[in-house]
This record gives structure tokens, sequence and C-alpha cells, in this order.
């Protein structure tokens, strides 16, 4: 089976940000991340977790360690159709603890079908760059960025390693590049 998914992070607007992923149902959790991160643009080097509700869930998929308190289930072993099964089905995804990035995924569609690949069929938004500060500290540096005469526009540009004359678009999404990037996951 291929399950259509769109997931969009949750509190961004104006332009909101999603994409649309068709992903095999036997894909594991862990394997899903790696196609969410490549997808959306994230770099990875932050913690995630799957599950119902978000932090209020009574159990979540991630990578289990020692010290965990909560019921966390090992996303390497949990294939996706072990949880999806409905359409309109919704699940959070939660990555970066301290930005807490929470994307809501929707089971758009089940077909028949088989692939080795997952694909981006669509999308919109340029995903935020890691470590700005959660949705509140994006739609500041949006503000920014959009204003040259802005005290801290020159030091964000900075911190984000652009030029003085580039121009940071929060509407821009590349299909095609998406596309070939989620296809070698």
């Amino acid at each position: 089976m291929l399950f259509t998914f769109r997931i969009q992070i949750a509190g961004i607007t104006k332009p909101p940000v999603w994409r649309k992923l068709v992903v095999p149902d036997n894909f594991t959790f862990e394997h899903f991340h790696h196609i969410i991160q490549v997808a959306f643009g994230w770099d990875g080097y932050h913690l995630y977790q799957f599950s119902e509700k978000g932090y209020t869930s009574d159990w979540f998929i991630g990578e289990p360690s020692p010290e965990d308190e909560d019921e966390v289930r090992d996303s390497r072993k949990i294939k996706l159709s072990q949880v999806f099964g409905k359409k309109g089905q919704k699940f959070i995804y939660v990555y970066d603890f301290g930005d807490n990035w929470e994307h809501v995924i929707t089971l758009e569609m089940i077909a028949e079908g088989t692939a080795k690949y997952a694909d981006c069929i669509d999308g919109k938004g340029k995903c935020p760059p890691e470590d700005c500060g959660g949705v509140g500290g994006y739609e500041d540096l949006k503000v920014i960025l959009a204003d040259p005469e802005n005290a801290e526009h020159d030091s964000m540009l900075e911190w984000l390693g652009m030029e003085e004359d580039d121009v940071f678009d929060p509407a821009f999404f590349d299909l095609e590049v998406t596309r070939k990037l989620v296809k070698k996951i």
C-alpha cells in the first residue's frame, strides 16, 4: 500500500509550510523521520518523536534510551502500517524539543501499489532555519529579514550565511529538488 500524507508545521502562516508525501506503508517510523527531515529541509541534529497528540500523548514513537521516563516505542521497529490505516487519521511529529516544531501529519489517501522510495508530490513554504526559536522566533526572523533598516537585519543575514543582497523568501519551495532528495532516502 502507498500512503499519501499532508504534513504541515503547526503555527506557521503567511505562508504556511507543508509537504505532501507518498510513502510505502512498510517503511518504519525512523525511515519516515528521515524522509520528513529531507522534505522540509531540516538538518536532523535534534531529537524527534511521533505521537497521537504531541506532548500530551500517553506513548511516543522515537529513539528510546535508558533514561526515558515516558513510554517510547522504538521507531526502528514500528512500520507505518502498524499505526496508520484510516483516511483522515492525524498524528503529530515533533522535531527539536527546544524549538518544538510540531508537524501535523494527515493521512489523505491509501492506494494500492508498491514503491521502493518515497516521493514528495507537492508543498509550500520555506522551512524555518534550525535553532531560530520556534514559531515565534521564525515569525520575528521573517519580519527582521524583510526590513533592511531593522537593526538586526545584517546580523541575521550573517547568521544564515546570506549575502547583503540576498533575499529571504518564506514562500520559496522547490518541488523538483525536494523530490530528488526525498527519493534518495
